[in-house]
Order: C-alpha cells, then structure tokens, then sequence
C-alpha cells in the first residue's frame, strides 16, 4: 500500500462526504423553492440588480429554513465540516507517509489487524529473527539430541487409528495429500479441509508470497516446481545419507567455504553419525514431503499452480511417502529429525522451542483442539502398506 493509494482513498472518502452535503443542500433548497418561487415572465423582466436582490433573499432564506430543519448547532457543524474534513485528510496524508506498512494496515483495517496478525503471528516461524541466540557448542548440541528424542517418544505414546487400505481412486488420497502439510497449516493457523490454505484477501496473499519468496527464494510457478522436485527427488534424504556415508566432515567441504559454513557442515555430520545406525534416510521423506506439500497449496492459492496440477503433485508425494513411513506419528518424528538437521546446518540455537512448535502441531492433529472432537490426522488414517500385485 503506497502513499498514492492512501491519497486516493482520503479523496474518495473527501468527494463522498461533500456529494452528500451536496445532497442536502438540495433537498433545502427544494424547500425554498417551494417557499418562494418567481414566474417565468417576472423573471425575463427583472433587472440585473432585482436578479441579484432575489438571489440574495432566496440564500437568507435557506440557510434560514436549513436553521429551522437542523438547529443552530447542526448549521455550525455543517459549516466547520469541510474544514475539518479537509484537515483530518491532510493529518492522516501526513501520518501514512511517515509510517511502516504495518501502520499503514493499522489505519485501514484498524481492530480487524490484530485478528490478522495473530493469525499470521506463525508464518515466519522459519525465517524469524526474534530467536534467543545461544552460542552454539557440544553441550548444546547434546542437549537439542536429548530434547529431540525426549519429544519423539512423547509422540510415540500417542495412540492413532490404525492404517486402512485405500484404493487407487479413492477420494481419500485427495485428504491425505492436503494433511501431509499439517504441520506447517497448523503453525499458520491455516485451514486444512480444501486445498486453498486461507481465504483470498489482499493482505493474507501478500504475507503468503512474501513468505515464499524471502525464505525460500521462490519468484513464480518455475522456481516453484522445481524445490518441488528438489525435495521430491533429493531433499534432506540424500542430504543426510551423504552426510550419513562421510567418514569425516572434510569431505562435505570445499574451498569455497567459510568458517561459519564448516561449523555447519561439522555439527551436521556428528548428527548424522549420531544417529545413522538407527534411521536411515528414507526417515527423512516427512521433512521433505511435508514441506513439499505445504509449497504445493500455497503456490496453488498465489495461482502459481492450477488445482487440479496440485492435486496430482500431492498424490505423488502421497506415493512417496508412504512407501518409507507407517504412520502419522512416524510422520510427525520424521518432521523433528529433519527440522533439527535443518536447524543445526543453519546454526539456529533456538532449535529447541522449534521442536516444540512442530511436537505441538503433532499432537493437536493426532489428538484435537478443545474446539475439536479429534484430531484431523486421526479422521484420515494413514494408507496401510499396499498388497503384492496392487499397483498404482
């Protein structure tokens, strides 16, 4: 929203509120004319001065007769309107072009922006600055394994409906898809019952492909497909089996690297070497597919992708992922696994509450809200392992 927006609604509003004063000086006026109107042939033969007297009686009149119909106090409001409105528009000019765009939305949609922002509160979750900054170090590093392992038994203990047999076309798998972005819909407060993520405002579409953009460096539809297929067909999976196979963190490095960037690649490969033995990268398909999936339906609300192209891409991820996961428990656990990878490449010390946001997230799907009987991951359970012979 520029200031020249801003101009023209102050004009809008400035033409709006003179055409109805306007109005009303009309009606007044008719009811002048009522009062005292000259004949057409005393009218041709009256001199330019009689013209001038009449009109200046018929506006002593009016502003008489407006005094009977308005009062005293009324004819002095209207007379002080323009002013003042004219000033009150020159104040708020004045005020827009001194404010951030937060203000500017402030202005226009006033009580309403607090209900937005704290719908949005979540959305920069990924790309927050606002984190507690702690020195990265071993210690540390052990205390993010154990609450990381902590937070996945806790999901383990949730109970779930078990896996049902879907059939190749079953609407179903259209449900499936869309809840495989569960967990960042619901840190965004997003709905999860179509495949549009929010309702189409210019404020909502604004935040969501500011989001795209900024911290996944995503312009348009061919960026898009292709971190898509990215996370599809490499992802975190290969990402950590390479990382998994290294014998020594010098090998995922080059040159080109700075001091910043091998402490990335160092606190990555003690992760994967942790925990190698037990996972193996087909672990890692929730991460990448969750996100893929989330990328899916906002690029299919920003128009980057038609519903029926999202669709589809969501029943490949489907595919994917439930040929390396049994669950949506295992689902939620693979998401930590991979959001504390992603949180110790980017050395982000508040990695902890992150896994706290994304365990939350899990158990309000898998149990419920208050406002919620259960959870919608359990109202779509997870597709049982398809039979010998079944092809899709």
């Amino acid at each position: 929203m520029d200031i020249n927006e801003i101009r023209k609604r102050a004009q809008q509003a400035r033409e709006k509120a003179a055409d109805s004063m306007k109005k009303t000086f009309e009606k007044s006026e008719e009811l002048v004319n009522k009062i005292e109107i000259s004949s057409p042939e005393k009218e041709a033969s009256a001199s330019a001065a009689e013209v001038e007297q009449q009109i200046h009686a018929n506006t002593e009149r009016q502003v008489e007769i407006l005094g009977q119909v308005f009062g005293a106090e009324d004819m002095a409001q209207m007379a002080a309107n323009q002013e003042q409105l004219q000033k009150m528009i020159n104040e708020k000019v004045a005020e827009a072009a001194a404010s951030t765009t937060e203000d500017l939305m402030g202005q226009m949609f006033g009580e309403d922006m607090g209900v937005l922002a704290a719908a949005l509160e979540m959305l920069e979750m990924e790309d927050s600055d606002e984190e507690e900054d702690l020195a990265f170090n071993l210690e540390l590093e052990q205390t993010l394994y154990t609450t990381l392992e902590e937070t996945m038994a806790r999901l383990e203990a949730i109970p779930e409906p078990e896996p049902i047999p879907y059939q190749k076309n079953d609407v179903k798998w259209e449900r499936f898809g869309i809840l495989l972005s569960g967990i960042l819909s619901t840190l965004n407060d997003h709905n999860l019952y179509s495949m549009d993520v929010e309702e189409h405002i210019p404020v909502m579409e604004q935040k969501i492909v500011s989001l795209v953009r900024r911290s996944w460096g995503i312009n348009g539809r061919s960026d898009l497909l292709d971190m898509i297929r990215y996370l599809a067909q490499e992802g975190y999976i290969l990402r950590y089996q390479l990382y998994s196979e290294a014998s020594s963190p010098e090998e995922l490095m080059d040159e080109t690297m700075d001091e910043e960037d091998r402490e990335s690649t160092e606190r990555a490969w003690r992760f994967a070497q942790r925990y190698k033995e037990e996972y193996s990268p087909g672990f890692m398909a929730g991460w990448d597919v969750g996100r893929a999936a989330m990328l899916t339906r906002w690029g299919c609300y920003l128009g980057w992708l038609t519903e029926s192209e999202a669709v589809g891409i969501l029943w490949d991820l489907s595919q994917k992922v439930v040929e390396e996961l049994h669950s949506w428990r295992e689902f939620a656990q693979s998401y930590l696994f991979g959001g504390l990878m992603w949180k110790l490449l980017c050395g982000d010390s508040s990695a902890g509450s992150y896994l706290g946001y994304i365990a939350d997230a899990a158990t309000d799907l898998l149990t419920g809200k208050a406002e919620q009987e259960s959870g919608q991951w359990r109202e779509c359970p997870w597709p049982a392992p398809r039979k010998i012979g079944f092809t899709i």
